[in-house]
């Protein structure tokens, strides 16, 4: 019945790094619950005709190597797949380009891109989730970044912000736990627009937790319906949607929200809650973008 298994593959960022192997590991079973191709692939840049103080062995010399070991990662990267999942169809794609934009073109052809949050190496360490984020905010299908640890039994949280822009958001989440037979945590949060404590008690706040259960009760209307095997759990809370996601985050399998903000740039960066998740969620974040963003 899913829309959502279309038979375009489940793209893995590969890097020779543990992180990458950990995305290949929750990749590959995502793959054969979508009936899809599992897609290893790795990217590299070739290196200047000359390195200092390694003499002028030439750009044919570096890239040969740059490309050797790029094979490597991909073989170990396939072995890894097949070891968790016998039988998957798996292919391997070595592309001479930056990982990030790499990805992001592979993207275009994929139901699924998946990442580690971190790449190799000190620089990686350093600039932990970068191409993670770039590729989260650029490419033209939902983005996991593995990270944390997915928790077998655990929910499926959803963060959803009451705009129409959050359906693609709901629809991902839904699939998500029914293909998993995971219950559904979705999760809305409101905060107080008038910060003067002079002015709180003219607030009706249980008025305003009420119609904020209203725009929850909206927004997930039908979904029950279409996944009648799901089991949803609402939650309203008064907090900030950063700190009420991490809080839900603890034991789930996966946590699910979007990939923009609002506001003028909202589409060239990502948005404030999803950017915290992917940097400090204990658990693999799916960030969705919206329907035709």
């Amino acid at each position: 019945m899913s829309a959502l298994h279309t038979g375009r593959a489940v793209v893995v960022g590969v890097d020779g790094s543990e992180e990458a192997l950990r995305a290949v590991r929750w990749a590959a079973p995502e793959a054969r619950r979508r009936h899809a191709e599992l897609r290893l692939v790795s990217a590299f840049e070739l290196a200047a005709d000359r390195v200092v103080g390694m003499g002028g062995f030439g750009v044919d010399y570096y890239g040969n190597r740059l490309r050797a070991a790029a094979e490597n990662d991909l073989a170990a990267a396939a072995a890894v797949a097949a070891e968790v999942e016998p039988g998957i169809v798996v292919s391997r794609e070595l592309v001479v380009g930056f990982a990030g934009r790499v990805l992001v073109e592979q993207s275009r052809d994929a139901q699924l891109v998946v990442v580690g949050d971190r790449g190799r190496g000190r620089i990686a360490s350093v600039l932990a989730g970068s191409v993670a984020v770039g590729v989260a905010v650029h490419a033209r299908c939902p983005v996991v970044v593995v990270r944390g640890a997915e928790q077998p039994g655990g929910p499926v949280v959803v963060g959803i912000d009451g705009t129409p822009a959050c359906e693609a958001v709901i629809a991902f989440a839904f699939e998500a736990a029914s293909t998993r037979r995971a219950p559904l945590v979705a999760v809305h949060t409101w905060v107080d627009a008038l910060n003067d404590p002079d002015l709180a008690p003219l607030v009706d706040w249980a008025a305003q937790a009420g119609e904020e259960e209203e725009v929850l009760a909206e927004r997930l209307a039908g979904w029950g319906s279409k996944y009648p095997d799901v089991a949803v759990e609402r939650v309203v809370a008064h907090s900030r949607a950063t700190n009420a996601l991490l809080d839900r985050a603890r034991g789930a399998q996966l946590v699910v929200v979007g990939s923009r903000g609002h506001g003028e740039l909202a589409g060239v960066l990502l948005g404030s809650v999803s950017n915290a998740l992917v940097h400090a969620a204990p658990c693999p974040v799916a960030v969705v973008r919206p329907a035709g963003g």
